[in-house]
């Protein structure tokens, strides 16, 4: 005749080191300990305990705890991992604490990676980045109009290294000495203007209000008109190999015309990573997280554990009932619940499991940069049906 074992009974205390919990992962944290007694009570009274004997004893309800703290730590952690991946590339640890415990510390948005791409863009075009931008010549000898830029200067000035050339000038670029106004014309224009009671509105004035944008571009406008407008020659250039238009006339010969290059071996050292990244964060698999110290999660989060633990204890009491869907009595017999326990406490985990990563869900950065959208409109449109002052005089 088949017969249930009546296994549950109220822990008195627990004891750290005992191996209680399959992991011990928490058994140190004084909090944990505490709780763990308590909250194994709580889950044996919504079980029925003790109107109800249970089939359960108070350590498997013990790792049934663990394994919720262990759930709500992995979603936490996962949450910091997709907000933060891109901030703590190349991090060698953000996290402080035991061997499988810890806290972590708050990630400080550096752009980093952001940056170190923009640096890389910058060093292409030529415009900042990381790289040395570095400046040789040649001299121009009688009527010849071909040099090869990698023999005649990289195999001297650096030790054959691949050289990747940016551009080609016979004069240093001026566009420094013009940058700031080139256009506000001469002191004499601006001094009439004035005069006319315009000087407010002259391009020296008005240049000084545009975005950093219009300096560049000016910059770059005034480097590309000095080498057209200036220069006596035009070029071609391919595979380091440059081409001198026209065919320079034997009264150059000891001109120079100058280039600037980048040492291609060094672009290539900026795009790996560096010695102190080695061992780094590199992909989700490896961010230093472990789990969170029982002792610092919030009241909030000890509640989904508990209710978890409760979901996870419900399921696996009906596994154990489960074993028989019904227990002979005289003269008749009882039905067990054990399915019903088990389809309970999986729907609860469902649950709590999806309300969990709907809360992570709407406090990530994203949402958070939703939300200060829809902020900053609605705000524009209070500020659209407010009159504007008028004045008078």
């Amino acid at each position: 005749m088949p017969k249930l074992n009546y296994a549950y009974v109220d822990p008195s205390t627990f004891t750290s080191g005992s191996g209680q919990t399959p992991y011990g992962t928490y058994e140190g944290d004084s909090t944990f300990q505490s709780d763990i007694v308590s909250v194994t009570k709580w889950v044996a009274k919504r079980l029925g305990y003790p109107v109800l004997q249970l089939e359960i004893p108070s350590g498997s309800i013990y790792a049934c705890f663990e394994e919720s703290i262990n759930e709500y730590s992995q979603h936490i952690n996962n949450y910091n991992i997709k907000n933060w991946m891109w901030e703590q590339y190349g991090e060698k640890s953000r996290i402080s604490g035991s061997l499988s415990t810890g806290v972590s510390n708050p990630v400080t948005p550096t752009n980093g990676p952001s940056v170190q791409l923009s640096e890389k863009y910058g060093t292409a075009v030529n415009m900042g980045g990381n790289v040395d931008l570095k400046k040789g010549y040649i001299i121009l000898s009688g009527s010849t109009q071909d040099y090869d830029l990698q023999s005649v200067w990289a195999e001297v000035s650096e030790s054959g290294r691949r050289i990747e050339v940016q551009s080609v000038y016979n004069h240093a670029s001026s566009a420094i000495t013009r940058f700031y106004d080139p256009y506000a014309g001469s002191f004499d224009q601006r001094q009439m203007l004035d005069n006319f009671g315009f000087g407010n509105v002259s391009p020296a004035v008005s240049f000084m209000l545009h975005p950093i944008s219009y300096d560049l571009v000016r910059a770059n406008q005034i480097e590309t008109s000095d080498l057209i407008r200036k220069s006596a020659y035009s070029f071609e250039i391919h595979n380091n190999k440059l081409r001198i238009f026209p065919n320079p006339a034997d009264d150059d010969n000891g001109e120079k015309i100058w280039f600037e290059y980048y040492v291609k071996d060094d672009v290539k050292n900026t795009n790996n990573v560096s010695g102190s990244m080695q061992g780094g964060v590199s992909d989700p698999s490896n961010v230093p997280y472990k789990f969170i110290t029982y002792s610092s999660i919030n009241q909030p989060g000890r509640q989904w554990i508990r209710k978890f633990t409760s979901a996870l204890s419900k399921e696996l009491l009906g596994i154990i009932r489960s074993k028989y869907s019904a227990l002979p009595i005289p003269d008749a017999e009882v039905t067990l619940d054990g399915d019903a326990l088990k389809a309970e406490g999986r729907e609860e985990k469902t649950q709590l499991l999806e309300e969990l990563k709907e809360f992570l869900e709407t406090v990530s950065l994203t949402e958070k940069l939703k939300a200060e959208a829809e902020e900053a409109n609605a705000q524009q449109e209070v500020l659209n049906k407010a009159p504007l002052l008028i004045y008078i005089g």
